[in-house]
């Protein structure tokens, strides 16, 4: 049974004097060289504790600081495996040394060195990485693919409830420099990059809207004056900190609290559940006032739908509203694919290939840059509860897959 939602009046004034909204990731880009590792992170984490407390004292909370290198392979690959595990283990201990708090070494592109990311993960507790399968100019990589799926399983199994997946997304026609993890991989110059927890200015806007169209004129301002706020002090940090601010992905990042969840945000509109006809209507909107907003953007910067970090959407799932079928419809006018997804444990690779391939069909298709982070469950079998002990994810159950 679907839980009816009450809807709470408001006024656009009443939004605008009580913007709340926290920076989920402060996340440095630059390019690693292993000779170096520890004086670098002392400049970068001089620069990531200047930048936290400025955003701190203009009452912005900033929940995870970040870096990010280019991929691993291009710095690493010359090394045997058990040096390169040293390595990255040592880049973890630093990182934490300086007041990092997550860290990510980037993409790979060669099965060879996407099935050694399953020790990686495994073998650390902040590192994420990723694993492309899929461009606008190069098309699907199959075999690149594959191995992301056989990866997906060995690291559902050599950590604890199959949390390591967390950490770990196939990616397709990603950009570099996305400040949300695990998609992120760095090029280029040195640079910082935003990403907001926004969600709950979103179920704000929707709030004081009668109806869709209301409710794309009051997210767009409030989205804007809330995002042009944090760009301004971005701006100022850049020329103190002398790096280079790439910019904002002004995708709402969900929330784990009903009040502020996106799903229940979404119903507030009065279509019916999320899930129901309407769904993909409103998703589209809220994804083309992102586009529009008039600040400096990157990465995803649309609709994010991660399952198990939203309470509605963990919800909805139990209700068997939203399956992965139309999560991935979604995607088609969202902004990040399949993410944060329980499996059953023993499902078969070729079914987590045939997923991969779906989301990668559909970023090339359309070229926009879609993810999958799919998280089997040891032990679990579909319609049983996920049992993951983390402060980052919510437990559903475990949709059936078809």
């Amino acid at each position: 049974m679907v839980q009816k939602l009450d809807i709470i009046a408001g006024s656009c004034n009443d939004i605008e004097d009580d913007l709340i909204m926290k920076i989920r990731a402060l996340t440095v880009g630059f390019n690693m060289a292993p000779s170096s590792v520890e004086s670098r992170m002392e400049r970068i984490g001089r620069f990531i504790s200047m930048a936290r407390a400025q955003f701190e004292r203009s009452g912005f909370e900033v929940q995870t600081t970040r870096i990010v290198s280019q991929p691993w392979v291009e710095y690493l690959s010359d090394l045997r495996v058990p040096p390169i595990l040293d390595y990255i283990k040592r880049l973890e201990y630093v990182c934490k040394e300086n007041g990092v708090d997550l860290c990510s070494i980037g993409t790979a592109y060669d099965p060879k060195h996407i099935r050694l990311l399953s020790e990686i993960v495994a073998s650390t507790n902040i590192v994420s990485a990723s694993a492309t399968i899929a461009g606008k100019s190069t098309g699907i990589n199959h075999d690149a693919t594959l191995s992301a799926a056989r990866t997906i399983i060995r690291i559902s199994k050599t950590t604890r409830s199959g949390d390591g997946n967390f950490r770990f997304a196939a990616i397709a026609n990603c950009p570099a420099d996305i400040p949300f993890f695990p998609a992120s991989y760095h090029h280029g110059r040195t640079c910082f990059t935003i990403a907001l927890e926004s969600s709950d200015l979103l179920s704000k806007a929707f709030d004081m809207s009668r109806n869709i169209v209301e409710a794309e004129r009051n997210l767009r301002t409030v989205l804007e004056g809330a995002y042009k706020r944090i760009e301004k002090l971005a701006k100022r940090i850049e020329r103190k900190g002398g790096i280079f601010f790439r910019g904002i992905d002004v995708s709402p990042a969900p929330s784990m609290l009903r009040k502020d969840s996106i799903a229940v945000a979404f119903e507030k509109l009065g279509l019916g559940a999320f899930g129901a006809a309407g769904t993909l209507a409103i998703a589209g909107m809220v994804t083309k006032v992102l586009k529009s907003l008039d600040v400096r953007q990157c990465g995803f910067s649309g609709l994010m739908l991660p399952v198990m970090e939203d309470y509605g959407l963990a919800a909805r799932i139990n209700d068997e509203y939203v399956d992965i079928q139309s999560l991935l419809a979604y995607s088609a006018v969202c902004g990040t694919g399949l993410d944060c997804i329980p499996l059953p444990g023993a499902i078969p690779t070729k079914k987590i290939y045939a997923i991969l391939l779906d989301m990668a069909t559909l970023a090339v298709r359309i070229d926009k840059p879609l993810s999958a982070r799919l998280l089997p469950m040891p032990g679990k079998r579909p319609g049983s509860v996920s049992s993951i002990d983390s402060p980052y994810l919510l437990n559903c159950r475990i949709p059936k897959i078809k």
